[in-house]
């Protein structure tokens, strides 16, 4: 695998983050956004009714306005699966669940092949997992990449995101290596991190991601998904990241389908910017629910 040109990758992205954006095309990106949503909530104190509560709000982001799209899915720990199961299963908003033993990722395959078909059995239609990034910081690189295999195996039908937790892989170079691993072992979407560790998401980590994934489908054939998670929490850097997928992997990529954001306040600052779009004035932060 050839070097990542640093360089190249922030000037690129420095190049792109200046790219204004039209009133007709921002109000498009905003929508989009929304629709592109995993609205996620992972807190020790997650109870069952703000699971119930948090996917009413996917379901119907602003109750006053039916023109405003569902979210992709809502993201939950396993034990809450179920729960988001009851409430979503007859709309098209999918329950997605972190598994193989979120954040670490440090525990046996078996557990991890065992947790991912539980979250399936329980009614997730797409799995959160996380590599080990110990083995592959050791260069065990046969281990993750058969962990992923395995995963992706137990998953059967369910949509299988990858974490690579790149705040921890210390390099580009890395970064790179570990998408082209995942993708390689049958991912899905490969996914920046956690949201558990600094840094998240930034722009330069995802370029490398997409141009990763823009290489391995030209190789391959093979499509894959794009998840930037922890971090983004405003409108203005979801049009960001928006800009760097449409410049790097085009118009077919802009879609739930193949990107989402992961994200929990994102979504309400969506809804401000529609609104204020809409009628030139900002509503108070007060004004949308926070569930």
């Amino acid at each position: 695998m050839p070097p990542t040109d640093e360089v190249m990758v922030e000037e690129r992205v420095a190049a792109l983050s200046t790219r204004s954006i039209k009133r007709e095309a921002k109000m498009w990106a905003l929508r989009a956004a929304i629709s592109m949503t995993d609205l996620t909530t992972l807190e020790g104190m997650d109870t069952k009714e703000k699971v119930r509560q948090l996917c009413h709000k996917a379901i119907r982001p602003d109750p006053t306005d039916a023109s405003i799209p569902p979210v992709a899915a809502v993201c939950v720990y396993p034990n809450l699966v179920g729960t988001a199961a009851e409430v979503l299963g007859a709309t098209s908003v999918r329950v997605a669940a972190v598994s193989t033993y979120f954040p670490s990722g440090q525990a046996p395959l078996d557990l991890k092949v065992a947790e991912t078909r539980q979250v399936v059995a329980d009614g997730a239609d797409e799995v959160d997992m996380v590599i080990d990034r110990g083995a592959f910081l050791a260069g065990d690189y046969v281990k993750v990449f058969s962990e992923v295999a395995t995963v992706r195996e137990a998953a059967g039908d369910a949509c299988l995101k990858v974490i690579l937790e790149t705040g921890e892989l210390g390099s580009y170079d890395n970064v790179r290596r570990a998408s082209m691993l995942a993708m390689a072992a049958g991912a899905d979407f490969i996914k920046t991190s956690t949201g558990k560790v600094s840094p998240a998401a930034t722009p330069a980590v995802t370029l490398v991601m997409l141009e990763s994934i823009r290489d391995f489908h030209r190789s391959t054939g093979r499509a894959v998904g794009m998840k930037p998670a922890g971090g983004i929490g405003s409108a203005k850097q979801a049009i960001r990241w928006l800009v760097l997928l449409n410049e790097t992997l085009g118009l077919e990529w802009m879609t739930p389908q193949r990107f989402r954001f992961g994200a929990s306040s994102l979504l309400n600052d969506l809804l401000m910017q529609i609104r204020w779009l809409e009628t030139e004035r900002y509503q108070s932060p007060d004004y949308f629910t926070r569930a």
